[in-house]
């Protein structure tokens, strides 16, 4: 007998799809305070602030997630800070919301959505009439009750999805001669944002090549001394254990991937909490690179 034919409700899914990557609930609710958390910050300049009648508290500090939610790499450093809560925000005039949203926009802070990319999702009224009537920021309320719908779309937005499952079971048995962990990490998000104590595992994309050859705590390893100790300079995209290093024009070191053989590669395209370790193509990796960076291929030894 099944859980509605006995009356009683069905069991919720134990995982939600995401990116292709299975994520479970445990996950899923630390993400949904990470992107609509009870007291959120926003960024003003001091005539902005004084202006708006707010009052900046720019001695509070944000989680590692948080600095990734709302970007804070954009935002200039001489920005004040003014904390709200739901209540507090909510309690401000319109004209107030919609101005404090506009600043948002304008500084480059992220965590802040339009109104006609989510209004077929979630209340479009209540949308509307957050702030401007074209922009809104998250809050537990708006995330909390669609956490299954929001998160998927909020996570996968601009991102490919994994590709795991469709590497030849060939491929993977000869990569793990060189990678052996490549395969558990394929298809796994971290447990938080690079930096942050609750993960001090693969949390960017170095640590996730390095951890990939069996490394253990990779996120110590510094990145350049590890590449210069196993590796040799040049490689191939057909075989397992290329590492794909990108580079600046300075020579610094923007990002890395390595190959698992036939063409794929195993990557994580970023350090915030929401970026995943995924397999992809070559090919993909390569085209999604940022212009301006340059290409360079070393190999395990």
């Amino acid at each position: 007998m099944t859980d509605t034919e006995s009356g009683e409700a069905p069991a919720p899914h134990r995982t939600v799809q995401v990116l292709g990557i299975d994520v479970n609930r445990t996950l899923l609710r630390r993400w949904a305070g990470w992107l609509a958390p009870a007291c959120q910050p926003f960024f003003l300049t001091a005539a902005e602030a004084a202006e708006l009648g707010l009052t900046p508290d720019s001695a509070r500090e944000l989680s590692t997630e948080l600095r990734d939610t709302y970007e804070l790499w954009n935002l200039d450093a001489g920005l004040d800070r003014v904390w709200l809560d739901e209540e507090a925000f909510h309690a401000l005039p319109r004209p107030v919301r919609a101005e404090l949203v506009r600043a948002q926009v304008r500084h480059g802070r992220g965590g802040v959505a339009t109104v006609g990319e989510w209004a077929n999702l979630l209340d479009a009224r209540a949308l509307r009439e957050q702030a401007d009537g074209q922009h809104f920021v998250w809050w537990p309320t708006l995330v909390e009750p669609h956490v299954d719908a929001v998160l998927p779309r909020f996570v996968g937005k601009d991102q490919l999805p994994c590709k795991r499952r469709s590497v030849p079971e060939e491929i993977w048995r000869t990569a793990a001669a060189v990678l052996p962990d490549a395969r558990a990490l394929s298809g796994t998000f971290a447990g938080g944002s690079r930096g942050s104590a609750l993960d001090t595992g693969a949390t960017n994309c170095f640590a996730t090549v390095i951890a990939a050859t069996g490394v253990r705590n990779a996120a110590e390893e510094p990145f350049e001394a590890w590449l210069a100790a196993r590796c040799t300079a040049g490689g191939s995209d057909d075989l397992p254990g290329t590492v794909l290093v990108w580079r600046n024009a300075g020579g610094t070191s923007t990002h890395a991937a390595v190959t698992l053989g036939g063409g794929w590669a195993l990557h994580k395209p970023g350090q915030e909490w929401h970026s995943p370790r995924q397999v992809l193509t070559v090919a993909d990796i390569v085209r999604l690179a940022p212009p301006g960076l340059t290409l360079h291929r070393h190999s395990l030894r």
